[in-house]
């Protein structure tokens, strides 16, 4: 009898010994996402070869606020955005006598300008691919539209000509195709303006938020970034507020338009993440305390950022997030489309993010996945649906 019950005994070491071995395996055998809830967008797109990913990612936010009221599955014109936008852009460059932003570059806010302003169009009747690539290329167009304002600035007759604008919209018509003044979608004829009343949209819904300190919180003003050319206004409220608002937006069905910096150690495309690693963990990987505080920055770089498995990670305070700002260590790099949230195999929370960049070969077929410390770090702002953020922020914001 005691001879069976050591045997038991060992048997059931042996099997907690393998399930704590099997335990362990899992958690270094990469990040594992569980979802939490995920909202439904559109197909992945590419911005390919410009700068135009603030089009991208607010019009991919318009298609799932269609989807979320119940419309059809619609694929809007990216490039149109991009026009209206450059040339107006253009218009304000002159204006201010070549010292403001110029580019491809923009904000989300660009997108919903055009709505108001130019009404919107489907893919299909206006791709702005005319110059015989399948996705875009702005590199030569992007540098002849600079070139071309630059030249108009300098005012060689001393007197700007009448036509100057004509010939600016002349080049966006060569390299994008002139505006559709009407167009047929499913059998009925539009124009930008109807189509856009049929979608049924309001652009005066949708609000940016940021999170920075140099300003008073729950109030509004310009966010201090190149790609903001039209100057426009960010609600501005307290770190916990900003991601209260996020929660709550995915929660209740609402998608979020993400501006962020993504030229960070932390961000990997390749592997469908991006942290926060925090350098002074007492252990990564196994390693003892001692020995971890031994290595020098560079070895611990290389634990960190191996992207094999989740790894402590920064506690984000509003502090940190001025000090990068003031720094120029976050900047205004990239905009994304934020769909979900996520969990990972340690429970840590993920915000799910629609990317640009097309899906072929990619780990998550185009998303990515953000942790909560990278959020409340790299965003710049976000755009909402007003009605998505919670109440008691709402009214303290005067919405």
């Amino acid at each position: 009898m005691k001879r069976f019950t050591l045997i038991l005994l060992s048997a059931f070491l042996l099997a907690g010994f393998s399930f704590a071995q099997d335990k362990e395996k899992k958690a270094d055998s990469g990040y594992q996402f569980t979802v939490v809830k995920k909202l439904p967008a559109t197909s992945i797109k590419n911005q390919n070869r410009s700068g135009t990913c603030w089009s991208y990612s607010a019009i991919s936010f318009l298609e799932s606020e269609l989807l979320r009221t119940g419309k059809d599955t619609f694929d809007l014109s990216e490039m149109y955005c991009v026009r209206n936008c450059y040339s107006d852009k253009a218009k304000i460059y002159v204006r201010f006598e070549g010292k403001h932003n110029f580019g491809g570059g923009g904000a989300a806010h660009d997108v919903t300008y055009v709505l108001k302003n130019y009404g919107m169009v489907p893919e299909e009747a206006y791709s702005g691919m005319t110059i015989g690539e399948k996705l875009p290329v702005h590199g030569e167009m992007d540098a002849v539209l600079s070139a071309y304002v630059d030249a108009v600035v300098k005012n060689p007759n001393k007197k700007l000509t009448p036509v100057w604008h004509q010939g600016f919209d002349g080049i966006l018509d060569a390299y994008l195709g002139k505006n559709p003044v009407s167009f047929t979608y499913k059998g009925k004829n539009y124009t930008p303006q109807t189509f856009a009343d049929m979608m049924g949209l309001n652009p005066d819904d949708y609000v940016e938020i940021t999170s920075y300190n140099h300003h008073p919180f729950y109030s509004k003003f310009i966010l201090e970034v190149p790609d903001n050319w039209l100057m426009a206004e960010d609600y501005n409220v307290p770190l916990n507020d900003l991601i209260s608002i996020i929660d709550n937006s995915i929660q209740n069905g609402y998608t979020v338009v993400w501006g962020a910096d993504v030229s960070e150690k932390g961000f990997s495309w390749k592997n469908g993440v991006a942290v926060v690693p925090d350098k002074n963990a007492t252990e990564v990987a196994g390693l003892e305390q001692s020995k971890w505080e031994k290595m020098s920055d560079a070895d611990k770089d290389k634990l960190l950022y191996k992207f094999d498995k989740p790894v402590p990670e920064k506690k984000i305070t509003q502090e940190m997030r001025q000090t990068e700002f003031d720094n120029y260590q976050t900047t205004d790099d990239h905009g994304m489309h934020l769909t979900g949230i996520a969990k990972d195999q340690n429970g840590n929370k993920y915000y799910i993010i629609k990317n640009s960049w097309g899906f072929e070969d990619h780990k998550y077929k185009g998303y990515f996945y953000a942790s909560e410390a990278y959020v409340m770090l790299k965003t710049m702002d976000i755009m909402v649906n007003k009605n998505a953020i919670p109440k008691e922020i709402r009214k303290k914001l005067g919405l």
